[in-house]
């Protein structure tokens, strides 16, 4: 019976990497990781390698969700790594990867670290419990735009609760979704004769590069946002409820977009 060890890397690089983890990793006979759920500043993984002694071994979507690789590398060593950007079980392929060798008869541990899923609310000032399911916004390709996301946005506003956005990402393609790219979809309707999820004249958050040195915040409305640069990947966006805590009203005011004096 071997272990495998589920290790978050944060948000940043291999900075983020607690003392704890190192010393797990250096234990690992072989160490895998993926990134098709997060990125992080290139060479952070190459780093992280040297910094354990290990080749950090890159497996595709495919090869995460078939498990063979990861189960065969259970079978002939007795602890094995997989570290992923973020933290392990925001993803739920990782769950089930992890229900896979428990299936197995393998034992895992898990060193959590920082998540989109909580850093984006704190960096911008919401209360976390506020917030309803989370939307994914994928690529649109022909024939496939699914209108899942913009309802559940609608439905969590009905409840009075705060939508994080996580935009889709293809790391191979150095294809990643822009938040402009993203508010240019939410104020699209849902379906023709419906209201947009998301009114042009709606106030929105976005936050890019959250956990990193040049993470910036914006609040505006989407019509104020569209069109806008906001820098470097990865970014995100958040649909607050219909009502804010006050507290949580002076935290977005900071991010407000400023507009010209008249007459500039």
């Amino acid at each position: 019976m071997a272990e495998l060890v589920f290790v978050g890397l944060g948000l940043a690089d291999d900075r983020d990497l607690s003392e704890r983890s190192l010393e797990r990793l250096r234990s690992c006979g072989r160490i895998f990781s993926e990134a098709y759920t997060s990125v992080l500043a290139p060479g952070s993984l190459d780093r992280l390698g040297r910094s354990v002694g290990r080749r950090i071994e890159l497996l595709t979507r495919t090869e995460v969700e078939s498990e063979r690789i990861l189960l065969e590398a259970l079978g002939s060593t007795d602890r094995v790594g997989f570290v992923v950007a973020g933290d392990p079980f925001a993803a739920t392929t990782h769950v089930a990867l992890r229900l896979a060798a428990e299936r197995a008869g393998h034992r895992w541990s898990y060193l959590p670290s920082a998540s989109i899923v909580s850093a984006a609310p704190g960096f911008l000032g919401l209360q976390q419990y506020r917030f309803g399911r989370i939307v994914s916004l994928p690529f649109p390709e022909p024939g496939f735009a699914p209108a899942s996301p913009l309802r559940s946005i609608a439905q969590n506003r009905s409840r009075d609760l705060h939508t994080l956005v996580l935009l889709d990402l293809r790391p191979d393609e150095r294809r990643f979704m822009s938040a402009a790219e993203a508010l240019a979809r939410l104020v699209e309707p849902v379906a023709s004769g419906e209201s947009p999820a998301v009114p042009a004249d709606l106030a929105v958050a976005v936050a890019a590069r959250v956990g990193t040195e040049s993470a910036q915040g914006w609040y505006g409305t989407c019509a104020e946002l569209l069109g806008r640069d906001f820098g470097p990947p990865l970014h995100c966006v958040v649909v607050p409820a219909p009502t804010l805590h006050f507290e949580e009203e002076a935290a977005l005011a900071s991010f407000r977009i400023r507009r010209p004096a008249p007459g500039r």
